[in-house]
């Protein structure tokens, strides 16, 4: 199966090279940043985290989601999900892995990584986060390789997958809560002391990463001779559309505990990000489009005749995956760290080395996805032939 993705049409290798060039041009601002340091990122004293966690925040949603497919076809045996199941495991591979990429860019001395095995901390959320992601990746390549492979030869897959299958399903929730308890673990920070962190992780993850997986899907139909069915796209668009409402009103629930309690440390945070403080804003609009999107998007959603319509509903989900990207890859990083615990404000926004190390860093994410889609795609073509 190796092979397949050395063949391709002249769109599928224009679409390559371009990822490639990204990716190099990832790599010298990356040897860049080596050279200089992490004084080359627009990360300081105060703001010590930046777009580089933030991605990985965003991206373990993505990962996590693939449970909305594993879950119902495993355990509900709910078949139109089978043509889609290797889709949605092979997208957590590649974002598991960019994960890892974006932890190894934000050290400042990328190989004290691995301290974190050779000195393990077991009081340390950071130490368990690595743990699970790193075994998510490797559950997800074993499960969607083996089954693959199985369709192929048109046999049943061995029965020693079904365990790990299973066990997929509570490892994909815990590693976004172990994200979010590394945040909800900090006290000084009003804008992630919050009980229901991990569940608005969960419900942005639940709408997020089906809707990128519907985008994909449709770009599949489209590109391919590969249909992954329209019953299954239908059932994905529903989880979308209450994920992301569970999404909106967990935000809500936020937003009246801090302002009913009066709690200024915790209100300057919400101020900061929607409306400017102290002069400072330079997320307000990119947080209010977060929120019109997410509005329009559902009640796009919620209308049966616009997610009967592909184009509405493609369109849809990309107001979705917009909305949730600015929200998380955005929003909640600088949301935490401004203002600081003095309530002094000190803006972060991303250098331009940064900016094309996290392009270079989506740029690989991107390819390892196109050549795992390109394997399954290649297969379920050969197997419906």
């Amino acid at each position: 199966m190796l092979e397949k993705p050395l063949f391709g049409s002249k769109k599928y290798y224009g679409w390559m090279t371009a990822l490639i060039a990204l990716i190099g041009v990832g790599v010298i601002c990356f040897l860049y940043q080596l050279y200089v340091g992490l004084g080359t990122t627009g990360m300081s004293r105060d703001v010590s985290w930046g777009i580089y966690i933030a991605q990985l925040i965003f991206l373990v949603g993505v990962a996590a989601s693939a449970v909305m497919v594993v879950l119902p076809y495993y355990l509900h045996n709910y078949k139109e999900f089978g043509r889609i199941t290797i889709l949605g495991e092979f997208l957590a591979v590649s974002a598991i892995l960019m994960c890892m990429l974006f932890v190894f860019v934000d050290l400042g001395r990328p190989f004290r990584l691995l301290n974190i095995f050779l000195y393990p901390t077991l009081n340390s959320i950071m130490f368990w986060d690595v743990m699970v992601l790193n075994g998510y990746l490797l559950l997800n390549i074993v499960i969607g390789w083996i089954t693959l492979s199985a369709e192929r030869k048109g046999i049943r897959p061995p029965r020693w997958i079904k365990p790990l299958i299973y066990l997929s399903i509570p490892w994909a929730i815990s590693i976004h809560t172990v994200t979010a308890f590394l945040f909800a673990g900090l006290p000084g920070r009003g804008y992630w002391l919050t009980a229901i962190m991990a569940p608005r992780f969960l419900a942005s993850a639940f709408a997020g990463g089906p809707a990128l997986l519907i985008i994909l899907s449709l770009i599949i139909r489209r590109f391919t001779k590969f249909d992954p069915g329209t019953k299954a796209i239908q059932m994905l668009a529903r989880i979308v559309t209450y994920a992301a409402i569970v999404n909106v009103f967990f935000f809500f629930l936020e937003v009246f505990t801090v302002f009913y309690s009066q709690i200024p440390e915790h209100m300057d945070h919400f101020k900061y990000l929607f409306f400017g403080l102290e002069g400072h804003g330079i997320l307000r609009p990119y947080m209010w489009a977060s929120m019109s999107l997410a509005f329009v998007a559902i009640l796009l959603l919620i209308l049966q005749q616009v997610r009967h319509n592909e184009r509405l509903l493609g369109l849809a989900c990309v107001m979705i995956f917009i909305s949730i990207w600015i929200d998380k890859g955005l929003g909640i990083i600088s949301g935490g760290f401004v203002p600081n615990p003095m309530h002094q404000v000190t803006e972060y926004s991303p250098t331009v080395p940064e900016l094309f190390i996290t392009l270079g860093v989506y740029a690989i994410g991107f390819t390892v996805l196109t050549v795992l889609y390109k394997i399954a795609v290649a297969v379920k073509e050969e197997v419906r032939a």
